[in-house]
């Protein structure tokens, strides 16, 4: 094992879930052209991403078995070409069904990569390097949602839906032959972590992951501070910047590049947190998940349409929950043995899109029933509407918040039944701060 060599296989797997991540989030960009085209509904335009993320959350598990069973590098080139049959069906699609199947294509090839490319890191880097490397993967998977942001939609805008939706499926032909050609699944010299082979081994891997305390603590802290964020960028970020907030549509471009570098920017800063308080992972969780709700609740309470500046921390408080559900894959990472890490990330992975379908659908539900009901006043996407239909995600942040502290418990007993004890954070606190005075008083001259 190699420095350079283990950064190549890592850009290539990146890139790999860049391409993947411009794919997930390119439909976000085209809700309102998408209503026109397809003469569809709120709620039809959110079924196409709700059943995008259903496959996506639905294969999670069965694509952990696999890659732990077949390895990163084939599901990787399977699920770019996927994605990229996916992006053909809905450049020429005209009708809804012929749309929803493009988007199934895409979330079934979406749902085996970033698993996969996580899988590579603990094969190929050193374990204290993991937690970081695993954030710079997140955070420069992010740049394809910057893809979909600005070259995407520029195509979209200036040579119209086809063309943009071939130049996505191009990205995944780039991204095949980058994989099939570079890609390796484990060091030279190095065997691959078996997995056994069998129906039966197979549930008793899925089992022992999913009894396991800490897969179920990554999975639910995946679940809060992951979705809101899915939510804004992939469906109703957009409709709601232009037609609630009346934005135009290169302030919403703007918006949504620092939305990018935000994550970017935060990922790093995380990455060193976990690795150097391992024991406090939970209350980064709930720390951001709080930041999350306060966020949206300055936006949605405030009277008339929110300030730009006020938008632009809504922004980056949602980005911070990207690099911040990366977590949950730590707690898979370090509560499970090397051959089940891709079962455990795949059940991890499972929380945080469940919850993102969950609340783009209801959103879109809430918007039609009030446009149904006339309070929206024959508009749509208002902004009075999009307050109620939103303020659904506070349900999901309370109920993840609950879960993360119950999961926690059982972590923490389990932990000190081995002999780790965590104590109080106000403990811990106190601690680090006398730790800190005496380093500092070792190092102040005495004068004389």
């Amino acid at each position: 094992m190699t420095a350079p060599r283990a950064w190549l296989i890592w850009t290539v797997g990146v890139f790999g879930y860049l391409v993947a991540v411009s794919q997930r989030t390119s439909f976000g960009v085209v809700g309102l052209e998408a209503t026109e085209r397809f003469h569809a509904s709120a709620s039809a335009i959110s079924f196409f991403t709700v059943l995008q993320l259903l496959v996506y959350a639905a294969l999670q598990i069965p694509v952990g078995l696999l890659v732990d069973r077949f390895g990163s590098r084939a599901m990787i080139a399977g699920g770019a070409v996927l994605m990229g049959l996916g992006q053909l069906q809905l450049a020429f699609a005209d009708s809804i069904p012929g749309g929803v199947l493009g988007r199934v294509l895409v979330g079934a090839g979406d749902a085996m990569t970033f698993i996969s490319v996580i899988r590579l890191i603990p094969l190929w880097f050193a374990p204290a390097r993991v937690p970081l490397v695993t954030q710079l993967t997140g955070m420069s998977g992010q740049l394809g949602q910057l893809i979909s942001v600005i070259p995407f939609a520029f195509v979209l805008h200036s040579s119209g839906w086809t063309p943009a939706f071939l130049m996505l499926a191009g990205m995944s032909g780039v991204a095949v032959v980058l994989v099939v050609v570079l890609l390796q699944d484990v060091p030279p010299g190095v065997e691959r972590p078996s997995s056994q082979q069998g129906l039966k081994a197979t549930g008793v891997s899925l089992a022992r992951a999913w009894r396991q305390p800490g897969t179920r603590l990554g999975m639910w802290s995946h679940f809060t501070i992951q979705f809101s964020g899915t939510v804004f960028a992939m469906t109703w970020g957009y409709p709601f910047l232009i037609s609630g907030q009346g934005l135009d549509a290169g302030t919403v471009a703007s918006l949504m590049a620092l939305y990018v570098a935000a994550a970017m920017a935060v990922g790093p800063f995380i990455g060193r947190f976990v690795s150097r308080h391992p024991l406090r992972r939970s209350t980064m969780v709930l720390l951001i998940a709080a930041v999350t709700a306060a966020a949206w609740a300055a936006v949605l309470l405030i009277p008339g349409r929110a300030p730009l500046w006020l938008l632009a921390i809504l922004v980056v408080a949602l980005a911070i929950g990207g690099p911040g559900s990366m977590i949950g894959f730590d707690f898979a990472r370090t509560f499970n043995p090397a051959h089940r890490i891709g079962t455990a990330t795949g059940i991890v992975n499972v929380g945080g899109f469940i919850a993102a379908l969950t609340a783009i659908f209801l959103i879109g539900l809430v918007l039609d029933l009030l446009y149904a009901s006339g309070f929206s006043n024959g508009v749509l996407y208002g902004l009075d509407p999009f307050r109620i239909a939103l303020s659904l995600q506070f349900l999901l942040l309370g109920f993840g918040a609950a879960a993360v502290i119950g999961c926690r418990r059982k972590v923490r007993r389990r932990m000190a039944e081995q002999g780790v004890v965590v104590p109080p954070l106000r403990t811990a606190l106190a601690r680090q701060r006398r730790e800190n005075l005496a380093r500092r008083n070792q190092n102040t001259p005495s004068g004389d």
